[in-house]
């Protein structure tokens, strides 16, 4: 049987070696990595070959876009200053009553963040072994919530129905998803035809599902602009069929306290006949919370695992390197979003876990441990990570800010809120006729 490498079918189709990885990438052409290295079987290549020319895979599920709806674009920000002090997380009495549901969630960041803001989880999807070990130990074995949650591919249809059965009989008030952005991200290829861009569509089938009152979407700011827009397009077209009014804006986590430049596109869309409400900024970029501000104190913390606070032993000589790092500057000129020092008085750069390259602390020779990068993302000390301190790390780096979580929990609130008084008000209209 012949096998060829990347190489060669780079060579056979005058294609780039980028192109054929993502061909790869995007499980249009198979392949299997012996060794490190990706091997393709001839008979693979060919039916692949035949239908690349043909122009299947050249055809994307956002290719058709019905319209697009410029309504969706206006930001309606609503005040959430008189509500941040609550912390749900803290004290279960400051609960709101509401429910929710979270896919893809990670470690729970999102979830945390919304527990903050007083809503209720009960029921929680995610794949990454290590993430479920976390955030059961935190949101079942800690903090008593009735929900479970398995490592389980949200695309598979036994682990929706599983989903569905879970909630039976329970008022669902709101979905969130931060669907995986690797297919969108600015930092990756960028792929179009990437599986992970499509799994949206399994949130859109599961909410269609279970019609919650209202859903909100997180994903990266590069999805705005990808094909024109027409990604973006599709999300908010294919919601508003299945009767979601959708609103999305760009939010900055260091507008609501978190220690860190990481902004995000929300989308966020109900059913129910009421504004969209994103939350109105909490602090302005002179009032930021600094890195300084966030882990001075655990310079002189003693080494604590079940802190997570594991200091990485690094070589002198690349300590020296580390120490010569400027701030908002990275160790290595080609890897720009990682090994990147963050600043002293200024909001950390987006923190995040890159095969090793996690940030590098402002004054200290060495990366940031994992109970400081959980700082800088706003998870309370309380919140203990589970796995390996890789898997920590990555864990952290995926993980929506728990506060800019809150502030959209806060706001959503607020959306059901002006619900009630729609109701009262219709009551009101019809005791007077």
């Amino acid at each position: 049987m012949e096998i060829l490498t990347v190489e060669d079918v780079a060579e056979k189709t005058n294609k780039s070696l980028k192109t054929i990885r993502r061909q790869i990438a995007d499980g249009s052409l198979k392949a299997t990595k012996i060794n490190n290295r990706y091997r393709i079987n001839v008979e693979d290549y060919k039916c692949w070959y035949d239908r690349y020319n043909s122009g299947i895979n050249k055809k994307s599920i956002f290719d058709d876009v019905d319209y697009v709806n410029e309504e969706s674009k206006i930001v309606n920000y609503v005040d959430i200053s008189k509500m941040w002090k609550r912390d749900g997380w803290a004290n279960p009495k400051q609960r709101n009553g509401y429910n929710f549901i979270d896919l893809f969630s990670g470690a729970g960041g999102l979830s945390c963040g919304l527990v903050m803001a007083g809503w209720t989880p009960i029921g929680s999807v995610e794949i990454m072994e290590q993430a479920v070990s976390t955030y059961k130990y935190n949101f079942i074995d800690k903090k008593g919530f009735n929900e479970r949650i398995e490592s389980q591919d949200i695309r598979e249809a036994s682990v929706k129905n599983h989903l569905y059965d879970s909630v039976k009989g329970k008022n669902i008030d709101l979905i969130v998803g931060g669907f995986p952005c690797q297919g969108f991200s600015m930092a990756g290829n960028r792929i179009v035809t990437d599986k992970r861009n499509t799994l949206y569509l399994d949130m859109l089938e599961i909410v269609d599902h279970l019609k919650p009152k209202i859903v909100v979407m997180e994903n990266v700011p590069g999805l705005r602009s990808m094909l024109g827009g027409k990604v973006e397009e599709k999300i908010i077209n294919d919601f508003e069929k299945i009767g979601y009014k959708i609103n999305l804006a760009v939010l900055n986590a260091a507008d609501y306290c978190t220690p860190q430049i990481r902004k995000r596109v929300i989308f966020i869309g109900n059913r129910i006949g009421v504004t969209n409400y994103h939350p109105k900024p909490i602090l302005t970029p002179d009032k930021y919370i600094t890195t300084k501000e966030a882990i001075e104190d655990l310079m002189e913390h003693k080494e604590d695992p079940l802190f997570n606070h594991v200091p990485t032993m690094h070589s002198k000589e690349m300590q020296a390197k580390l120490l010569k790092v400027k701030e908002g500057e990275s160790l290595y000129r080609n890897y720009s979003d990682s090994w990147k020092k963050c600043p002293w008085e200024k909001p950390s750069c987006t923190v995040k876990e890159n095969h090793g390259g996690v940030n590098i602390h402002p004054k200290l020779p060495r990366v940031l441990t994992a109970r400081e990068m959980a700082r800088l993302q706003s998870f309370p000390d309380d919140f203990v990570f589970q796995g390996s301190k890789k898997w920590q790390l990555t864990q952290i780096g995926n993980a929506v800010p728990c506060y800019l979580g809150k502030a959209i929990g806060l706001s959503v609130e607020k959306m059901l809120k002006a619900e009630k008084d729609i109701d009262s008000k219709s009551k009101e209209n019809m005791s007077n006729l």
